[in-house]
């Protein structure tokens, strides 16, 4: 079995370099223009990661920002505190975010709201049904759809729900360029407010034009990705979030480090590791691994590789 990190296509690879050459001049507008029709809204700015982004959603917050105790991203909290504005740590469900969890919360100053489109990566958020609440609250909604993006269902990452969308488009992110971010939006004082701090944020030519090419195919891996999660969930046992739709599968285990540890030895990849531990603010707070099928190639997600992975996970699990 071959098993690939996830890597930019070859035509993404190929227009990177015809940029830096000066072959080619590329207009980092045109990719502001096509990711504001994937997310709906009117107002896109490309930034130089995915953490500049978070950054800039932050900011536009003017009191507490409600982040979930677990799922989420730790940039949430770092770049919070570095803004200095109050955190409101939110229960959750393994990361999962409901209206009831939400109506536990004191909301007095709350008026910001991020999470990821996935919950540790691995459960779909009910966008449409928080979204509906935050706006019922006054709360802005900020969706890391860095995992979510050119959903086909076009329940994530859609600005139809969520205020602020922001994500990464750094490896092995779901689009994969190796570098760069964007925020879109509606409200076009937030475009006041990211004006000045963009200055010293935003992307350059050679990566904007990576992301529009790139994008040409992230709705298909988007949806093989989800589907060989699937396919996953679906053979395993004490599988996290087993019903929802995800970009990695998340199993329970007694001993989370000797298992990933096997594993590796077990299901080696050409380019770092594809398991994470846990507990892990970034996954789950319980005794588990993340298999990371959102860091392969879609070429290795063959049915052949999925029984392999499904055969070893039963083994050492």
């Amino acid at each position: 079995m071959k098993l690939e990190f996830k890597k930019p296509s070859d035509e993404t690879l190929k227009v990177k370099s015809q940029i830096a050459s000066g072959k080619i001049d590329f207009d980092s507008s045109i990719t502001e223009d096509k990711i504001k029709n994937i997310t709906n809204h009117s107002y896109c700015n490309l930034t130089n990661s995915g953490n500049s982004s978070i950054l800039l959603s932050l900011s536009a917050i003017d009191e507490k920002i409600i982040i979930p105790d677990q799922g989420g991203w730790n940039g949430f909290k770092q770049y919070a505190k570095f803004l200095n504005k109050e955190i409101e740590i939110l229960k959750t469900d393994e990361g999962i975010i409901s209206t009831d969890l939400l109506n536990e919360l004191d909301l007095n100053k709350c008026s910001g709201l991020i999470l990821t489109s996935f919950a540790a990566y691995s459960g779909e958020q009910n966008i449409k049904a928080i979204s509906k609440y935050c706006h019922e609250h006054n709360i802005i909604l900020i969706e890391d759809a860095s995992g979510g993006i050119c959903d086909n269902e076009k329940k994530l990452g859609n600005g139809k729900y969520s205020d602020i969308i922001i994500a990464s488009t750094g490896s092995p992110k779901m689009i994969n360029v190796e570098s760069g971010g964007f925020i879109s939006y509606n409200n076009e004082k937030f475009k006041e407010i990211f004006k000045i701090p963009l200055k010293a944020l935003k992307c350059d030519n050679i990566t904007a034009g990576g992301i529009n090419t790139e994008l040409n195919y992230t709705s298909n891996n988007f949806k093989k990705t989800v589907e060989a999660c699937k396919y996953l969930k679906n053979n395993l046992d004490n599988v996290i979030h087993q019903n929802k739709r995800g970009i990695n599968v998340i199993i329970k285990c007694e001993d989370p480090k000797k298992t990933s540890y096997n594993l590796r030895n077990e299901l080696p990849i050409d380019k770092k590791s594809f398991f994470t531990k846990c507990p892990n603010y970034n996954r789950v707070k319980e005794k588990a691994v993340a298999i990371e099928i959102k860091n392969l190639n879609t070429s290795s997600l063959t049915k052949e590789n999925l029984d392999e992975i499904i055969e070893k996970v039963k083994i050492y699990q």
